[in-house]
């Protein structure tokens, strides 16, 4: 059972290899100190940075990252170590938060080698601190304990570093900033070139393994598998378009697509061709497809990203150069080389930004091509596929929950698909973000809130067989009756909305007694023992406006269902501002972040730990005056009523 620490508290580690987990939803430094018996660093050789992530028994990541994962194996620790000490910090000179009290309170976990968590501490309290000390590894006896000590330094990472006895703590400090601003430039990696025909051939005639694709987990930053992606030149990287077949869309398991889009012409890009990607059947060729697309957007624009960042030091370097000197004082010499400078970053911002333009130029070709053919799952209210929909036979492999995009062309939206059945339940967040427009009022984000939900419900009902997907709401105060109608009036649900405390228990008993059993049987391998009534299907419980009707009693079973749910087909969709339910202090961070957030309106709150991109999420609501969503629910519900007919 993982061990919940406060600041202070202390706990046995099982094991000497071990990863830490760092997840605070805005991009912030991770890195490690080791002091000896006196609690004092050594020197900067002591330290593991984003620019020097390895030390004996430790890694640490590369760059800015909303999540974090850092190795750890302590047996491999030099024997003058007794602490190691994880250091969380904001990135300076970014444009970012400037202290913690603007963020969610970070979460820091200690995993065994195979995901299970020995402790986890949330830092609360935090206000001005831009650095802090979250955790401490210490030896006692011979054996390794984790305390919590969320000790934070206004004054940042030089005050944190001096305070640990460094005497290289500023200029440290500097370097560790310095090589954050630059983490971008390292993390793209130069695209391996396109097989030949002849390699494709030869690959299609190997013998795979079962069926399955690599996709994303569901996590609030979607997660690409970072494997194929190794440190690399940025100016390289930018240098050359978009490779179609991506090292991810590359697997040696399924087959790759047969080739037939028409050769290029010389001098010209070849022409996309929806499911060219590898997979055993074409949803899954779109799939791969899609995230493959995904991809190739992030590496592009960090590419373009980073060559902007270098043409902008390289001209202040080249300004401080001409400022420095007094005899460009004298005359229009001074003049000439700052014309000089800055005419060299516009050549180098130009030539950068074309580079992206071309890239996002074939992607956007790709993406006119890819869209049109996506299954039901995976498209748009807006696409055709809908107004010809029947129930399906079996579940998609994977669920278009929205679309993801970045500002250099927002015009291109890239599908945010999540896998079946889902891992995590949703969050819909009704309270403001960086997206709501300031003159939307309080009840207007609401009734967005629960149209979404109603959206999401809906498609999930949609893609499911007839009868292999029940939906349960909750709306205590009977807030939300008019924009859950279409689920109401398609006659999609067992049993009214519940309102009530009365009806907030009742259902909340039924669906946890459910996960229960369902846990029992499993353990005991007597899945036909179950009960005859019990409804097999999976289920998703809406629940609004939380924490309105939820007693101490409630909420510890809505925290139950939202953790151990997922595994038993039992999922969460929680229609909630996290300020209505702030009373409640830190007892309900675990329950947010067991919840993948989504918004009602766009908003750039999702980013991929790899590279560190801030992507604009948008809901998939249905276009203004369409009764698609109501045509779809009317479709399901007949087809519950005749058993799929």
């Amino acid at each position: 059972m993982t061990a919940e620490l406060v600041r202070g508290q202390n706990h046995p580690l099982p094991e000497t290899r071990l990863e830490i987990r760092v997840s605070v939803g805005k991009p912030i430094v991770a890195g490690v100190t080791l002091s000896d018996d006196q609690g004092k660093v050594r020197g900067p050789d002591w330290v593991a940075h984003p620019g020097s992530p390895t030390l004996p028994g430790l890694e640490v990541p590369r760059q800015a990252a909303a999540d974090h994962r850092l190795a750890v194996d302590l047996g491999a620790v030099p024997q003058a170590v007794h602490r190691v000490n994880v250091l969380l910090a904001l990135p300076v000179g970014v444009g970012g938060p400037v202290s913690f009290g603007s963020l969610a309170a970070p979460f820091v976990a200690v995993t065994a080698l195979d995901g299970s968590e020995v402790a986890s501490y949330t830092i609360t309290d935090l206000d001005a601190e831009s650095a802090v000390v979250a955790l401490e590894l210490y030896r006692r006896q011979d054996a390794w304990k984790v305390r919590a000590v969320g000790q934070g330094y206004a004054g940042g990472l030089a005050d944190m570093l001096t305070d640990q006895g460094l005497a290289q703590a500023h200029e440290l400090a500097g370097t560790i900033n310095e090589a954050v601003a630059q983490g971008l430039a390292r993390s793209v990696a130069v695209p391996p070139p396109r097989p030949s025909d002849e390699a494709r051939v030869r690959a299609a005639g190997q013998t795979a393994p079962g069926p399955g694709a690599p996709g994303p987990d569901g996590d609030a930053s979607p997660q690409p598998t970072p494997a194929t992606h190794q440190p690399g030149d940025a100016s390289t990287a930018a240098g050359g378009p978009v490779n179609y077949t991506h090292p991810s869309r590359q697997t040696s398991a399924p087959p790759p697509p047969s080739p037939t889009a028409a050769p290029a012409e010389p001098g010209r890009a070849a022409q996309p061709v929806a499911g060219d990607a590898t997979g055993w059947s074409m949803e899954e060729r779109l799939y791969n497809q899609v995230w493959g697309m995904f991809e190739d957007l992030a590496r592009s624009t960090a590419a373009y990203r980073s060559a902007v960042d270098f043409a902008e030091s390289r001209m202040d370097q080249e300004l401080d150069k001409v400022l420095s000197d007094p005899r460009s004082r004298i005359g229009n010499t001074g003049d000439a080389a700052r014309e000089a400078a800055r005419a060299k970053h516009g050549l180098l911002v130009d030539r950068a930004r074309a580079a992206l333009d071309r890239d996002l130029g074939q992607l956007a070709a790709e993406s006119e091509v890819v869209e049109p053919a996506l299954p039901m799952a995976f498209a748009g209210w807006d696409s055709p596929v809908w107004h010809a929909y029947r129930t399906p036979m079996e579940i998609p492999m994977a669920l278009r929950l929205g679309d993801l995009q970045l500002p250099e062309r927002p015009d291109l939206r890239i599908p945010m698909l999540v896998r079946l059945p889902l891992e995590r339940g949703l969050w819909i967040d009704s309270g403001r973000s960086s997206g709501t427009d300031s003159l939307a009022d309080a009840d207007q984000l609401r009734r967005l809130a629960v149209d979404s939900a109603v959206a999401h419900a809906t498609r999930l009902l949609a893609v499911y067989p007839a009868g292999e997907f029940t939906v349960h709401v909750i709306d205590a105060a009977g807030s939300a009756a008019g924009a859950l109608s279409p689920l109401v009036t398609a006659g999609v649900l067992d049993e009214p909305p519940a309102s009530g405390a009365a009806g907030v228990s009742a259902v909340l008993a039924k669906l946890t007694q459910r996960v229960d059993l369902v846990q029992m049987a499993i353990r005991a391998g007597a899945a036909d023992a179950l009960p005859p009534d019990l409804d097999t299907a999976e289920q998703l419980l809406i629940v609004n406006d939380f924490p309105h009707g939820f007693d101490d009693r409630a909420v510890t079973q809505l925290r139950y269902l939202a953790d151990e749910g997922p595994a038993v087909g039992v999922h969460l969709m929680m229609v909630a501002d996290r300020e209505d339910a702030s009373e409640y202090g830190p007892l309900l961070d675990p329950l947010w972040r067991a919840l993948l957030r989504l918004t009602p309106v766009a908003d750039d709150h999702l980013a991929d730990p790899w590279v560190g991109h801030a992507w604009t999420y948008e809901p998939p609501m249905a276009p203004p005056g369409s009764r698609v969503l109501q045509q779809v629910l009317n479709q399901v519900a007949h087809a519950r009523r005749t058993g799929g007919r």
